[in-house]
Protein backbone atom coordinates (compact mmCIF):
# COMPACT_ATOMS: atom_id res chain seq x y z
CA UNK A 1 0.00 0.00 0.00
CA UNK A 2 1.49 3.27 -1.11
CA UNK A 3 1.26 6.28 1.27
CA UNK A 4 0.74 9.81 -0.10
CA UNK A 5 3.47 12.17 0.73
CA UNK A 6 2.02 15.25 2.48
CA UNK A 7 2.82 18.69 1.08
CA UNK A 8 3.00 17.59 -2.51
CA UNK A 9 0.27 18.20 -5.11
CA UNK A 10 -0.61 15.63 -7.63
CA UNK A 11 0.89 16.39 -10.99
CA UNK A 12 -0.48 15.30 -14.33
CA UNK A 13 0.79 12.01 -15.48
CA UNK A 14 3.79 12.38 -17.67
CA UNK A 15 4.58 9.59 -20.05
CA UNK A 16 7.68 7.72 -19.32
CA UNK A 17 10.59 9.09 -21.14
CA UNK A 18 9.20 12.61 -21.18
CA UNK A 19 11.52 15.39 -20.15
CA UNK A 20 10.95 18.13 -17.56
CA UNK A 21 9.97 20.57 -20.32
CA UNK A 22 7.14 18.26 -21.33
CA UNK A 23 5.92 18.21 -17.74
CA UNK A 24 5.93 22.00 -17.53
CA UNK A 25 3.96 22.25 -20.77
CA UNK A 26 1.38 19.84 -19.40
CA UNK A 27 0.98 21.92 -16.22
CA UNK A 28 0.60 25.11 -18.29
CA UNK A 29 -2.10 23.56 -20.47
CA UNK A 30 -4.03 22.43 -17.41
CA UNK A 31 -3.82 25.93 -15.87
CA UNK A 32 -4.97 27.55 -19.12
CA UNK A 33 -7.94 25.23 -19.26
CA UNK A 34 -8.98 26.24 -15.74
CA UNK A 35 -8.62 29.96 -16.51
CA UNK A 36 -10.65 29.50 -19.74
CA UNK A 37 -13.51 28.06 -17.72
CA UNK A 38 -13.45 30.98 -15.19
CA UNK A 39 -13.15 33.79 -17.81
CA UNK A 40 -16.77 33.75 -19.13
CA UNK A 41 -18.15 34.22 -15.61
CA UNK A 42 -15.89 37.24 -15.03
CA UNK A 43 -16.86 38.84 -18.37
CA UNK A 44 -20.57 38.39 -17.62
CA UNK A 45 -20.22 40.15 -14.28
CA UNK A 46 -18.33 42.97 -15.96
CA UNK A 47 -21.08 43.36 -18.60
CA UNK A 48 -23.76 43.46 -15.90
CA UNK A 49 -21.83 46.16 -14.05
CA UNK A 50 -21.39 48.27 -17.21
CA UNK A 51 -25.09 47.87 -18.05
CA UNK A 52 -26.06 49.12 -14.60
CA UNK A 53 -23.75 52.12 -14.94
CA UNK A 54 -25.23 52.86 -18.39
CA UNK A 55 -28.78 52.74 -16.97
CA UNK A 56 -27.78 55.15 -14.20
CA UNK A 57 -26.22 57.50 -16.75
CA UNK A 58 -29.37 57.40 -18.89
CA UNK A 59 -31.56 58.10 -15.86
CA UNK A 60 -29.39 61.05 -14.88
CA UNK A 61 -29.44 62.34 -18.46
CA UNK A 62 -33.24 62.14 -18.61
CA UNK A 63 -33.51 64.02 -15.31
CA UNK A 64 -31.14 66.76 -16.47
CA UNK A 65 -33.00 66.99 -19.80
CA UNK A 66 -36.31 67.39 -17.96
CA UNK A 67 -34.81 70.09 -15.73
CA UNK A 68 -33.50 71.92 -18.78
CA UNK A 69 -36.88 71.75 -20.53
CA UNK A 70 -38.68 73.09 -17.45
CA UNK A 71 -36.14 75.87 -17.10
CA UNK A 72 -36.53 76.79 -20.76
CA UNK A 73 -40.34 76.84 -20.44
CA UNK A 74 -40.13 79.05 -17.34
CA UNK A 75 -37.80 81.42 -19.16
CA UNK A 76 -40.15 81.67 -22.14
CA UNK A 77 -43.08 82.39 -19.80
CA UNK A 78 -40.98 85.04 -18.05
CA UNK A 79 -40.15 86.71 -21.37
CA UNK A 80 -43.81 86.74 -22.38
CA UNK A 81 -44.82 88.26 -19.02
CA UNK A 82 -42.14 90.94 -19.30
CA UNK A 83 -43.17 91.79 -22.86
CA UNK A 84 -46.86 91.88 -21.90
CA UNK A 85 -46.11 94.10 -18.90
CA UNK A 86 -43.96 96.38 -21.04
CA UNK A 87 -46.76 96.83 -23.57
CA UNK A 88 -49.30 97.43 -20.79
CA UNK A 89 -47.15 100.05 -19.11
CA UNK A 90 -46.61 101.78 -22.45
CA UNK A 91 -50.35 101.81 -23.18
CA UNK A 92 -51.16 103.20 -19.73
CA UNK A 93 -48.54 105.94 -20.06
CA UNK A 94 -49.80 106.87 -23.53
CA UNK A 95 -53.44 106.84 -22.37
CA UNK A 96 -52.62 109.09 -19.42
CA UNK A 97 -50.83 111.57 -21.68
CA UNK A 98 -53.61 111.66 -24.28
CA UNK A 99 -56.28 111.96 -21.57
CA UNK A 100 -54.72 115.28 -20.62
CA UNK A 101 -55.07 116.44 -24.23
CA UNK A 102 -58.77 115.57 -24.61
CA UNK A 103 -60.03 119.01 -23.46
CA UNK A 104 -57.78 120.62 -26.07
CA UNK A 105 -59.12 118.27 -28.76
CA UNK A 106 -62.67 119.13 -27.65
CA UNK A 107 -61.91 122.83 -28.07
CA UNK A 108 -60.50 122.15 -31.54
CA UNK A 109 -63.66 120.26 -32.48
CA UNK A 110 -65.94 123.07 -31.28
CA UNK A 111 -63.86 125.63 -33.13
CA UNK A 112 -64.15 123.55 -36.31
CA UNK A 113 -67.93 123.32 -35.93
CA UNK A 114 -68.21 127.12 -35.60
CA UNK A 115 -65.86 127.85 -38.48
CA UNK A 116 -63.19 129.34 -36.23
CA UNK A 117 -60.44 126.89 -37.16
CA UNK A 118 -58.52 129.16 -39.55
CA UNK A 119 -55.03 130.49 -40.14
CA UNK A 120 -52.15 129.41 -37.98
CA UNK A 121 -54.47 127.99 -35.34
CA UNK A 122 -55.80 125.53 -37.92
CA UNK A 123 -52.30 124.33 -38.80
CA UNK A 124 -51.37 123.82 -35.14
CA UNK A 125 -54.66 122.04 -34.40
CA UNK A 126 -54.28 119.65 -37.32
CA UNK A 127 -50.68 118.88 -36.33
CA UNK A 128 -51.83 118.05 -32.80
CA UNK A 129 -54.61 115.79 -34.08
CA UNK A 130 -52.17 114.02 -36.42
CA UNK A 131 -49.69 113.43 -33.59
CA UNK A 132 -52.44 112.05 -31.36
CA UNK A 133 -53.59 109.70 -34.14
CA UNK A 134 -50.03 108.41 -34.60
CA UNK A 135 -49.99 107.54 -30.91
CA UNK A 136 -53.05 105.36 -31.49
CA UNK A 137 -55.84 107.72 -30.43
CA UNK A 138 -59.14 106.94 -32.17
CA UNK A 139 -62.34 108.95 -32.01
CA UNK A 140 -65.74 107.22 -31.94
CA UNK A 141 -69.39 108.04 -31.49
CA UNK A 142 -71.86 108.83 -34.27
CA UNK A 143 -75.46 109.87 -34.47
CA UNK A 144 -77.86 107.08 -35.34
CA UNK A 145 -75.82 104.20 -33.93
CA UNK A 146 -77.35 101.92 -31.27
CA UNK A 147 -76.66 102.90 -27.69
CA UNK A 148 -73.98 100.74 -26.04
CA UNK A 149 -73.46 101.40 -22.33
CA UNK A 150 -69.90 100.07 -22.50
CA UNK A 151 -68.78 102.87 -24.82
CA UNK A 152 -71.55 105.49 -24.52
CA UNK A 153 -72.56 107.73 -21.65
CA UNK A 154 -76.14 108.97 -21.91
CA UNK A 155 -76.48 112.59 -20.74
CA UNK A 156 -79.93 113.22 -22.22
CA UNK A 157 -82.92 110.95 -22.72
CA UNK A 158 -86.07 111.24 -24.82
CA UNK A 159 -88.64 109.23 -26.78
CA UNK A 160 -88.96 109.20 -30.55
CA UNK A 161 -91.50 107.49 -32.80
CA UNK A 162 -88.98 106.80 -35.57
CA UNK A 163 -86.56 104.56 -33.61
CA UNK A 164 -86.95 100.87 -32.89
CA UNK A 165 -84.27 100.63 -30.17
CA UNK A 166 -82.35 102.90 -27.85
CA UNK A 167 -80.38 105.07 -30.26
CA UNK A 168 -77.79 107.83 -30.06
CA UNK A 169 -79.54 110.85 -31.60
CA UNK A 170 -76.85 113.41 -30.79
CA UNK A 171 -73.15 113.28 -29.87
CA UNK A 172 -72.39 115.87 -27.20
CA UNK A 173 -68.74 114.86 -26.84
CA UNK A 174 -66.95 112.23 -28.95
CA UNK A 175 -65.40 109.24 -27.27
CA UNK A 176 -61.75 108.26 -27.55
CA UNK A 177 -59.94 104.94 -27.33
CA UNK A 178 -56.47 103.46 -27.78
CA UNK A 179 -56.75 99.98 -29.22
CA UNK A 180 -59.30 98.20 -27.02
CA UNK A 181 -58.80 100.60 -24.09
CA UNK A 182 -61.50 103.28 -23.80
CA UNK A 183 -60.09 106.58 -22.55
CA UNK A 184 -63.41 108.38 -22.49
CA UNK A 185 -66.89 107.13 -23.46
CA UNK A 186 -68.86 109.08 -26.04
CA UNK A 187 -71.30 111.40 -24.28
CA UNK A 188 -74.57 111.29 -26.14
CA UNK A 189 -78.27 112.06 -26.12
CA UNK A 190 -80.39 108.97 -26.56
CA UNK A 191 -83.94 108.31 -27.68
CA UNK A 192 -86.09 105.27 -27.02
CA UNK A 193 -89.11 104.04 -28.97
CA UNK A 194 -92.19 105.95 -27.87
CA UNK A 195 -94.45 103.74 -25.76
CA UNK A 196 -97.47 102.60 -27.79
CA UNK A 197 -96.30 104.32 -30.98
CA UNK A 198 -95.43 101.18 -32.90
CA UNK A 199 -98.68 99.28 -32.27
CA UNK A 200 -100.74 102.36 -33.19
CA UNK A 201 -98.76 102.79 -36.39
CA UNK A 202 -99.31 99.14 -37.29
CA UNK A 203 -103.05 99.41 -36.66
CA UNK A 204 -103.30 102.52 -38.82
CA UNK A 205 -101.43 100.77 -41.61
CA UNK A 206 -103.81 97.79 -41.36
CA UNK A 207 -106.82 100.09 -41.56
CA UNK A 208 -105.43 101.80 -44.65
CA UNK A 209 -104.78 98.46 -46.36
CA UNK A 210 -108.29 97.20 -45.58
CA UNK A 211 -109.93 100.40 -46.76
CA UNK A 212 -110.83 101.70 -43.32
CA UNK A 213 -112.59 100.29 -40.31
CA UNK A 214 -115.51 97.93 -40.90
CA UNK A 215 -119.04 99.33 -40.31
CA UNK A 216 -121.49 97.41 -38.16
Amino acid sequence: MTEETPGFEEKPDVPSGATSDDAAAAESADSSEKEGKAAPAGDEAKVIGLTAELDQARTALNERTGDLQRLQAEYQNYRRRVERDRVTVKEIATANLLAELLPVLDDIGRAREHGELVGGFKSVAESLETAAAKMGLQQFGKEGEPFDPTIHEALMHSYAPDVTETTCVAVLQPGYRIGERTIRPARVAVAEPQPGATPGKDEAADDEESGGPEEG
